[in-house]
């Protein structure tokens, strides 16, 4: 962990801790959760995404009954020490370890935690955006949690969320924060034309409140069984004709036909003299060519 805590963008190799990322993912899924439940609407689904921490991935204050009137319940995953520590506004606090020998043995943690520090919530069961999802409370399967290869996702995205709000204050239209999202386990931000689009074809309640505006969204995510590496992505929706053949920089940029974005992979990035700068140009880069091709207005951003 040591190596891992100073190294600010450390090898994160995706098949030696891919089990341990589909357990963390599931874990995080029930955070979410609470904030499907009790948080206020949003557009682009704003209030149920998670945010980068000092020491991991937090809800944020989430509204709630308390007993004696309204309060405040916050739910961080602290990605160092390995455990979920639960707060309220009235002081008390609970902590559920992460390395739980089962995702129901953890559910069932972390709602015994909310129950005790007297918050009352109904919070959906079912996982979302993996396949054959199983209810929380019946995965019973043993599940594997290695805590270094945690701790090395964290430090990266903790070097990435500078860089990305950078980015994001960089733009004068609207502009989501930078922010984690559960079902696919990606830290993302997005910049919006302003204009309002048509989600795809048959899309579901997600994808509907997802693209309802034209955008360009960019991100980070630790890979899957698709693209088995970590590697930072962009692209625009609608998809802006001829953006398969833009130039967008550093070295190691370029489309990606199975994903059907541009994607520069980690290790270029953290191979790099600078990282955080190479990031930075795949971003701008990015977001021209998104804008270019699409006919956005220029003005929108700043630098």
């Amino acid at each position: 962990m040591t190596d891992a805590l100073h190294d600010p963008w450390p090898a994160l190799p995706y098949e030696p801790w891919k089990d341990t990322l589909a357990f963390l993912q599931l874990e995080l899924q029930v955070l979410g959760k609470l904030r499907v439940a009790c948080s206020p609407h949003e557009p682009e689904w704003a209030h149920i995404t998670l945010f980068v921490g000092a020491r991991g991935l937090t809800t944020g204050p989430v509204p709630v009954a308390l007993a004696g009137g309204p309060g405040l319940v916050e739910a961080e995953a602290d990605l160092l020490a390995h455990e979920v520590v639960l707060r309220t506004s009235s002081g008390r606090t609970r902590a559920v370890p992460l390395a739980a020998p089962s995702v129901a043995a953890f559910h069932e943690a972390f709602l015994g935690g909310l129950r005790e520090l007297g918050v009352d919530a109904e919070l959906s069961t079912m996982p979302q955006e993996i396949a054959d999802p199983v209810p929380f409370p019946e995965d019973t399967r043993a599940r594997v949690y290695d805590g270094d290869s945690v701790t090395r996702f964290h430090r990266v995205l903790a070097s990435i969320l500078p860089v990305f709000d950078a980015y994001r204050g960089a733009f004068n239209g609207k502009v989501s924060r930078t922010q984690f999202f559960w079902g696919s386990m990606d830290l993302a931000v997005t910049r919006f034309s302003g204009d309002p689009c048509s989600p795809p074809p048959g899309a579901d309640l997600l994808l509907r409140e997802t693209y309802d505006y034209e955008q360009c969204s960019a991100g980070f995510w630790a890979g899957d069984a698709r693209f088995p590496a970590p590697a930072f992505y962009a692209y625009g929706y609608p998809k802006p004709d001829g953006i398969e053949h833009a130039t967008v920089g550093p070295a190691g940029a370029a489309w990606n036909d199975g994903l059907g974005e541009l994607v520069l992979p980690y290790d270029d990035v953290r191979s790099t003299a600078a990282p955080a700068a190479a990031i930075r140009e795949f971003l701008d880069s990015s977001y021209a060519a998104v804008a270019h091709l699409s006919g956005w207005d220029g003005s929108l951003c700043r630098d």
